[in-house]
């Protein structure tokens, strides 16, 4: 049967075509499928290009099948049941089989970033999330279509009790209705989108708003030579950078301002050549982040760069960057197959996505894609190119950066993984360094720049589903942070209960405020993402408190938030649910503290108590470190113990209606007066009816925002505790607001991060700012837990699991004893410090330890020991008293494994273990005999002057033999002065030019010593060898 479609349909698809903005349908019935078709035909003929391709996401069930093979399967079996007929064709069927589907399940919708489709749709409605609708809704090009949807509904209004996916998560035990806040909103918010269509399975309009009524088609705009400002800008750029290269073949390509500037500022750092920058591009959707890489990384291998890597959650996110880097090779003449090639995945999961390109022009260069996890490849990478970075872990990314040249493009809009993190916290500590390394003398530190961009290119400006989207989910309330009037004291403010149902009302003072408190929100924290939305209005034991200043009734205005809390309600488990949860291992979604205690001590009873979780605490950015925080969180405390004091008990107005409550008699002033303040309304009366009831479009019948002064529950709360990551701010602020007992958490979250911990306590006595001092009672149980099981267990996984942490967050969660000078001497003795050391150290470790400490050994003979006396130490075995810095280095070294050149806590140490236990570690050493000392019969005089005359005789008579007359006979002459002058006469009369003349003697000599013979006849034999020796070498 054919039936003539409603004209406005077709006209808000020719107006989204014309205009380059999106339009969205939501289809209800069950054969709302068919209607896709003609849609998609419609939007077919409006365009003048291609066939729009399809982005179709689903939860678990598509219901279809887009494979030929099962395809022709299913046929068959409609053959055999008689159910298909062969000469029928079915539109849908054709359109299918057309091709250009691309099919994506929800928990998969990661890898569809970076994408651009032309139509979008989404099916299984109680699956979405706010952050699926970002991802899905965001990939839709200009022009282009979003359909959503939803089965047969007997009314529009029955959204509001639709059971989602997510709510499943919100329930406990204690709280197990969920209200479904976030999908009044959602539809309440489609009657003020002007590019939303709501219509049912036969394509018949629902006039759910007045301006569905008549929608008139768009003007044509005229053929024109006139150019808008920032298009006369860009022209400009491009003939202005047109003679350089490679910049003014790529600059052609850009299509916005914004864009051309980063391609100029990504050139500007390739040309550098240092590769000590890093460049930081952060958009939203549709700015043409990955076109203006692409062209850059192709600018670069012009330059010459060789190792070019990109990195992404999934290759299927860089399909637009890679198809910039071949139009950037285009436009600098290079061929494909001559000068480049594409290679594509083999890997069946990356679907013949795009993972190098090998380029041989002038050298061998290449741009590939490596895992995020694989930082280790990057030892020779020149460039590398990090897209969709808010979707990788913060740790990862911080992994992948390195001394080279480094560009990071994300959104920061929180749907993408990671939240804010990365804008929040890498990209702030970069700029830091940046900074600092900018005011010092030597060029040798990294530089950072960062680029937004703002005009859209995926869609024209002013894009209808973009400004609802932004609105609906808070995405653009980074700026919408109003500026204080005033900051009155701490003390002056006081804290308020904000009705949830007027909140999500979505009027415009509840938006307004919503706003206000979300802009909190992402300033304050960098885990924030538009499922925190949905978090904050349907989970049943969430509730927002906001602390405001005085508040002037004659003003009707809103008032400025200073502090927002989040608050979860939790406990009140019955024991057999504890015993079973324990038993299977299996922990429940919420009460997120009950059972990190029933988990963590294997406990059955604590579960059972009811408590109250703080779970997100955001400060109003100019009101930081101002004590607002602190009041806040006293106030709730105060709040949840029922021990308010003169504050009274207020109403909570629930769409106008007072919740009725009983008072205890309250004391009076000396007038009579009672002594309670009154219930502070800051909007004026009005009719207060049901939501359902009204049209968006009539503020006069809409509730006002109800905010009231916190109201004390019935109920008396046993516990007050906060759960946070493990940041040495977060600690010493719960510190600073005495939150007494520390539990800590063995688990790593998905990002990789530090380990949560969760800080719960005794909030019972707040005043003088002292720490609880609790003996009996509920409380003693709970300290019994943090107090002497906790901190031991933390710090023995200080070695393993809680390795990285910093050293001043795990110092400050043990809080040591370091101070023992007060410490009277007597109290050594006790039994709670060490009395015996055998077990621990034996006598060769003390000797060890006493030849380090003098300096006599190195630092390794003596590492074994440092574990065991830093355990002792912090278990206040060994009272020591350090300095801070000391018990930071002993941590460091004996419970966190760190190294270190030398300890000189080891001195203090030893002092006290040598004085301690020196008889006990004698006693087990093995002894010298000991030798008697008696005095010498002799004198040391006497024995000194035996001694010199000995020496005395002994050089007389070795005197004495010198000069015996016998020995100089045998020189005598024969024939006395006769002899002497012939030997002259023979001469000539002269004596020799030598002064010697020889005379015959008639004397034998005397005989020498026996030594002297030996020597003597030892030389004559050595003469006669030399004498044999030269003979031989003459003959």
């Amino acid at each position: 049967m054919r039936k003539k479609v409603d004209e406005r349909i077709r006209t808000l698809i020719e107006n989204g075509v014309r205009t380059r903005h999106r339009s969205m349908f939501v289809i209800i019935g069950d054969k709302s499928r068919d209607q896709i078709v003609n849609l998609h035909y419609m939007l077919s003929k409006a365009q003048i290009k291609s066939r729009p391709t399809v982005l179709w996401c689903y939860k678990d069930k598509l219901e279809l099948s887009s494979h030929k093979k099962k395809r022709s399967k299913q046929i068959k079996k409609l053959m055999q049941r008689g159910l298909y007929d062969p000469d029928k064709g079915d539109s849908f069927e054709l359109f299918v089989a057309s091709g250009g589907l691309t099919y994506c399940l929800y928990k998969e919708s990661e890898r569809i970033l970076g994408n651009t489709f032309g139509m979008c749709v989404l099916q299984d409605f109680e699956a979405l999330t706010p952050n699926l609708l970002a991802r899905t809704i965001e990939t839709v090009e200009g022009g282009g279509l979003i359909i959503l949807l939803l089965r047969s509904l007997s009314s529009l209004t029955s959204l509001y009790t639709m059971v989602m996916d997510v709510h499943d998560r919100f329930r406990t035990e204690s709280h197990s209705e969920a209200t479904g806040r976030f999908n009044e909103r959602f539809l309440l918010s489609l009657a003020s989108c002007k590019a939303c269509v709501v219509m049912d399975d036969e394509l018949n309009v629902l006039p759910i708003s007045s301006h569905i009524r008549c929608i008139t088609p768009v003007p044509t705009k005229e053929d024109s030579n006139e150019l808008s400002e920032a298009e006369q800008e860009l022209k400009n750029l491009k003939e202005q950078l047109n003679e350089d290269f490679p910049v003014g073949p790529l600059i052609r390509k850009c299509c916005t301002m914004d864009q051309g500037k980063a391609v100029v500022t990504f050139l500007d750092a390739i040309l550098d050549k240092t590769l000590r920058s890093t460049v930081a591009l952060l958009a939203a959707r549709g700015r043409g982040k990955s076109a203006a890489l692409g062209l850059s990384i192709a600018g670069a291998i012009a330059v010459g760069y060789s190792n070019i890597f990109v990195t992404a959650p999934s290759p299927e996110n860089l399909k637009t960057l890679f198809d910039f880097i071949c139009k950037g090779f285009d436009a600098l003449d290079y061929k494909e197959h001559i000068d480049f090639d594409v290679v594509k995945s083999v890997n069946p999961e990356f679907k013949k996505a795009t993972v190098k390109i090998n380029i041989y022009k002038h050298h061998r260069q290449t741009i590939q894609y490596i895992l995020p996890n694989e930082h280790e490849k990057l030892s020779q990478v020149e460039l590398l190119v990090v897209d969709e970075a808010a979707a990788i872990p913060l740790p990862v990314v911080k992994s992948l950066l390195g001394p080279y040249l480094v560009f990071l493009s994300s959104t920061v809009n929180g749907y993408e993984g990671t939240g804010r993190s990365l804008s929040l916290k890498l990209l702030q500590q970069l700029e830091v360094r940046s900074h600092a390394s900018a005011k010092g003398t030597k060029d040798t530190g990294r530089l950072f720049k960062k680029i937004e961009l703002s005009e859209s290119i995926r869609y024209a400006c002013g894009d209808p589903i973009e400004n609802w989207l932004n609105t609906l989910l808070c995405l653009d309330v980074s700026n919408a942070i109003p500026s204080l009037s005033r900051l009155p004291p701490p003390s002056e403010c006081d804290l308020y209960y904000v009705n949830r149902d007027t909140l999500f009302s979505y009027h415009r003072d509840s938006e307004l405020f919503l706003q206000r408190m979300m802009a909190l929100y992402v300033a304050s924290h960098y885990k924030n993402s538009p499922n925190d939305l949905q978090l904050l209005a349907d989970a049943p034991a969430h509730h927002l408190f906001v602390l405001l200043g005085p508040v002037d009734e004659s003003k009707n205005q809103l008032p400025d938030i200073l502090c927002v809390i989040q608050v979860c309600l939790e406990g009140q488990i019955s024991r057999k649910s504890a015993i079973q949860s324990l038993s299977d291992g299996h922990q429940p979604f919420g009460d997120q503290i009950p059972w990190k205690f029933s988990e963590q001590f294997r406990d059955t009873v604590f579960p059972s108590l009811s408590g109250a979780r703080i779970v997100r605490i955001a400060t109003h950015p100019s009101a930081m470190r101002l004590g607002y925080g602190s009041q806040a969180v006293e106030l709730l405390v105060r709040l949840n113990l029922g021990t308010l004091g003169s504050r009274s008990r207020n109403s909570l107005y629930v769409y106008g209606e007072s919740l009725s409550t009983s008072y205890p008699p309250r004391p009076h002033n000396g007038d009579g007066s009672v002594m309670r303040r009154a219930a502070k309304k800051i909007y004026y009366e009005g009719q207060l009816t049901s939501i359902s009831e009204i049209d968006v479009e009539d503020e006069g019948k809409t509730p006002r925002v109800r905010v009231t002064e916190a109201a004390e529950k019935d109920q008396e709360s046993n516990w007050a505790g906060g759960q946070s990551a493990c940041i040495f701010s977060v600690e010493r602020s719960q510190t600073h607001i005495h939150f007494e007992d520390t539990i800590c958490c063995f688990s790593v979250n998905e990002n990789l991060e530090c380990n949560p911990t969760i800080y719960t306590g005794n909030p019972n006595t707040f005043e003088n700012h002292l720490r609880p001092r609790v003996s009996v009672g509920r409380f003693t149980y709970l300290l019994s837990y943090g107090k002497n099981r906790d901190p031991q267990r933390f710090a023995k996984l200080l070695g393993s699991t809680f390795r990285n942490m910093e050293y001043k967050l795990a110092l400050s969660i043990i809080d040591p004893k370091i101070n023992f000078k007060d410490q009277d001497p007597t109290e050594t003795t006790s039994d709670k410090y060490l009395q015996s050391i055998r077990e621990y150290l034996s006598p060769h470790d003390m000797k060890r330890l006493e030849a380090y400490v003098d300096n006599l050994a190195d630092f390794h003979l003596i590492l074994d020991l440092v574990p065991t006396l830093t355990h002792l130490y912090f278990r206040q075995k060994l009272p020591v008293t350090m300095s801070y810095a000391q018990a930071s280095v002993l941590l460091c070294i004996g419970l966190q494994n760190q190294n270190i050149s030398y300890i000189e806590v080891m001195k203090k140490f030893y002092k006290y273990l040598d004085g301690r236990a020196s008889k006990e570690i004698e006693s087990t050493l093995p002894r010298l005999k000991e030798i008697v000392m008696e005095p010498h019969s002799v004198s040391v005089d006497e024995d000194l002057n035996n001694a010199a005359k000995q020496v005395e005789d002994d050089m007389k008579s070795k005197a004495e033999s010198l000069f015996t007359p016998e020995l100089f006979q045998q020189y005598a002459i024969e024939d006395g002065e006769s002899g002497f002058e012939t030997v002259l006469q023979n001469n000539g009369g002269k004596v020799p030019t030598g002064g010697l003349i020889s005379v015959k003697s008639s004397r034998s000599a005397v005989k020498p010593e026996k030594e002297d013979s030996h020597k003597s006849d030892k030389r004559r034999s050595k003469d006669n060898h030399n004498h044999k020796s030269s003979k031989r070498r003459k003959s």
